[in-house]
């Protein structure tokens, strides 16, 4: 088969395909050959090497897919052989078959095509586990969102509308923020407004409930100011730094907020496992329906192509997801 290696650490360049063994599933693992293949920022900061991969990881890039299964391991009998499915794999996805644990597979929804079912999983596990699992965001409740056009940004947007939770999210300009109001969120130009001045106008001075960060450190104090009481500050990127410096601690102890992140990559399979479960029964019925709309698509690539996406990826131009298509 052909997958994608990282040579080096460095620029899209390092990116070079070669030919490779046909990888065998293991117990409760299945073979998928592959057809599409989400490109999101952990692959990104993989390629830069500063995403180092767990033991015993494989180093392919990759973290979502879908195709159809096509080989199965020992216990794996969820699904059958020839199955349309997507899944959250554990790196691998460049690549024209992939093994992914069978309890990490969801069905591809109905009237989806294999390009959107590859955008799926990545961010709809990240935005489900870390926003609205337990109901940590509710019906009723506010979000701030940062990074509104990217894949993780659309995703949270789609989903709070089709749960009415009301969205603000920022972006880079005016265009980016239009695209935000038509997924139903309230766009925040971060490049002409302050943002915390603009949730401070939009709620009357109250705030919101939780803020969804992809910018780390440089956003940290800003954040805090913009939640409500009670609220939550969630960490799931460092764009802007890993440090918060000159955190206003006593800020955050008169809001009694909390702070929390967390990656996907670092969860165990069995919390993979329980965040599939909930997508299925909680969030698929809602994609299947219509009442949330399928994950925005702004470019698609030849697996060959994959230099290219990568610097589409780093110019930071798109609005959705970005997608290899293999075979």
């Amino acid at each position: 088969m052909k997958q994608i290696i990282i040579r080096e650490a460095g620029g899209p360049e390092v990116l070079q395909a070669v030919s490779a063994e046909l990888p065998r599933p293991g117990a409760g693992e299945v073979l998928v050959r592959v057809r599409a293949a989400g490109i999101n920022r952990p692959d990104i900061m993989q390629r830069q090497g500063l995403y180092p991969m767990p033991a015993g990881v494989t180093p392919i890039p990759g973290l979502e897919i879908a195709g159809e299964i096509v080989a199965r391991g020992e216990g794996a009998t969820r699904f059958a052989l020839g199955a349309s499915v997507c899944a959250l794999t554990d790196g691998g996805g460049y690549a024209e078959y992939c093994v992914v644990p069978e309890t990490q597979l969801l069905p591809v929804p109905q009237g989806f095509s294999m390009e959107q079912a590859a955008a799926l999983p990545e961010t709809f596990f990240t935005v489900w586990a870390n926003l609205l699992a337990d109901q940590r965001v509710k019906p009723g409740d506010s979000v701030l969102i940062h990074g509104g056009t990217s894949g993780i940004g659309t995703t949270a947007l789609m989903l709070c509308r089709a749960l009415g939770i009301t969205a603000y999210a920022t972006a880079g300009s005016d265009e980016k923020c239009a695209a935000i109001t038509e997924l139903g969120g309230i766009g925040i130009n971060y490049r002409s407004e302050d943002f915390v001045a603009a949730i401070a106008r939009h709620t009357n001075g109250v705030g919101v409930d939780a803020v969804l960060d992809i910018m780390g450190g440089s956003y940290f104090n800003q954040n805090i100011e913009v939640l409500k009481k009670d609220g939550q500050l969630i960490i799931i990127g460092f764009l802007g730094g890993v440090e918060a410096e000159k955190a206003n601690l006593m800020k955050l102890v008169l809001k009694r907020a909390r702070v929390t992140g967390s990656t996907m990559r670092a969860r165990s399979k069995a919390e993979k496992a329980q965040i599939a479960r909930e997508l299925q029964q909680h969030v698929w019925p809602l994609l299947e329906s219509g009442q949330c709309r399928p994950p925005l698509i702004y470019q698609t690539w030849p697996l060959d192509d994959v230099a290219r996406a990568h610097q589409e990826m780093d110019s930071g131009k798109h609005i959705g997801k970005i997608v290899l298509t293999i075979g």
